[in-house]
């Protein structure tokens, strides 16, 4: 086992962790209204405690264990077999174990923008608990556990496809099902703490160094570029929702530029490992622009409330991508090489074929939980306990006592 490469592993899964915890409970808690900015802390926390122990008992050998193209077996559950001189790689299993496991934390944890205010607090337990052995742990085992799209060639460095297409394309089916906010979309109250969401955003930043560059599993030049073009696209990202909004609306606004660079982020994640700083400018100008107007498009022509964009950004990005690596690998834009035997047109056609997959599994798979969830313990809130504000009414509490 080497020792630097375990090092940056373990500084890597603290990163990811703090990307949830605070980073995007303070992301979105700033979004909401004061009376639900609890809620949406805890839904982060609830989330981040249950997913660490369904991890533990199957999440994790479902996803890594030796299986089907398919789907991994138990041979894993509960970390049997697993001790401090088993290794993955050149780790110990036990850092791979739990650096994977902040990634199975997040990404559920991403969907609690798509329907903060409304949705019962046991719903959101009982339906993240379910996806992430349902739709997370075998999509992760497709394309980094030994799986179908990995042996394909499918190319997701750090979870374009496993992370952000899945989290996203689920937020849009949750919200189809739940409904909208009372007063959606002409009467909604702006974002109550801006200030917060981007604290929340600047940690998001920092963590997602470990998202990427630890994705490399080692302390190495791939993680070294991959830390490199995280950071230019994200600052893109940011750049070109900033200017986008100046330009229509004569002012630049915080909120705007904090989630340009989540677009980014999100956008650069599938690529990280394999472009280079040429082609990171391009993803985040990809990002930046096609994520805005899809923010439009959702909220405003299709009038679906997504909250807090988790699809228009998150699915959206991670898309963009999944498919834009496929040309901007190949060394003419300075990235690592396409496979052998591989052409951009095939890598696209790979690519693609990954994201119809994930795309369609993650949102039938996604609707079966949201029924059966909703059959189980219901969705929403009632109309007085959303007029008051989950806070109170879900959890006896108050973010401020002014």
């Amino acid at each position: 086992m080497d020792g630097a490469n375990t090092a940056w592993i373990l500084t890597s899964t603290a990163l990811v962790l703090f990307m949830t915890l605070p980073g995007l409970a303070l992301f979105y808690g700033g979004l909401v209204r004061s009376t639900n900015v609890l809620s949406v802390l805890m839904h982060c926390f609830g989330i981040a405690c249950m997913a660490s122990i369904i991890w533990l008992v199957a999440g994790y050998s479902i996803a890594f264990a030796e299986g089907t193209p398919w789907i991994g077996g138990l041979q894993k559950a509960f970390l049997m077999g697993v001790g401090k001189d088993s290794s993955s790689g050149d780790l110990p299993e036990t850092v791979f174990f739990m650096f994977q496991m902040t990634f199975a934390i997040i990404t559920p944890a991403l969907i609690v923008g798509a329907y903060p205010e409304r949705i019962k607090f046991g719903a959101v337990m009982l339906f993240s608990g379910l996806w992430i052995l349902v739709v997370y742990a075998p999509v992760t085992h497709w394309i980094w556990g030994g799986g179908w799209l990995g042996e394909m060639g499918v190319l997701d460095f750090a979870g374009g496809l496993v992370v952000h297409l899945t989290a996203g394309v689920s937020a849009l089916v949750i919200v189809v099902v739940l409904g909208p906010r009372r007063g959606f979309p002409t009467e909604l109250r702006p974002p109550h703490n801006p200030g917060m969401t981007m604290i929340g955003a600047s940690m998001l930043w920092v963590g997602w160094f470990g998202f990427n560059a630890g994705s490399a599993l080692a302390a190495n030049g791939d993680a070294g570029m991959a830390m490199a073009v995280t950071h230019i696209s994200a600052a893109t990202g940011s750049l070109v929702w900033l200017c986008i909004e100046w330009v229509k609306f004569g002012k630049p606004s915080l909120v705007g530029i904090v989630t340009g660079m989540v677009a980014g982020l999100a956008t650069i994640t599938p690529a990280s490992g394999f472009v280079g700083p040429m082609g990171a400018l391009i993803i985040g100008l990809a990002g930046g622009l096609v994520c805005y107007y899809a923010v439009g498009l959702i909220k405003h022509k299709l009038k679906i409330d997504d909250s807090l964009d988790v699809f228009a950004v998150h699915g959206v990005g991670g898309a963009i991508g999944t498919l834009l690596v496929a040309f901007l690998v190949d060394t003419s834009f300075g990235g690592d090489g396409l496979a052998k035997g591989m052409t951009m047109g095939s890598q696209f056609g790979v690519q693609l074929t990954g994201l119809i997959a994930v795309l369609v599994w993650s949102l039938v798979a996604s609707f079966i939980l949201v029924k059966f969830v909703q059959a189980l313990v219901g969705l929403r809130v009632s109309d007085d306990e959303e007029l008051e504000g989950l806070d109170v009414t879900s959890h006896g509490e108050t973010g401020y006592n002014l």
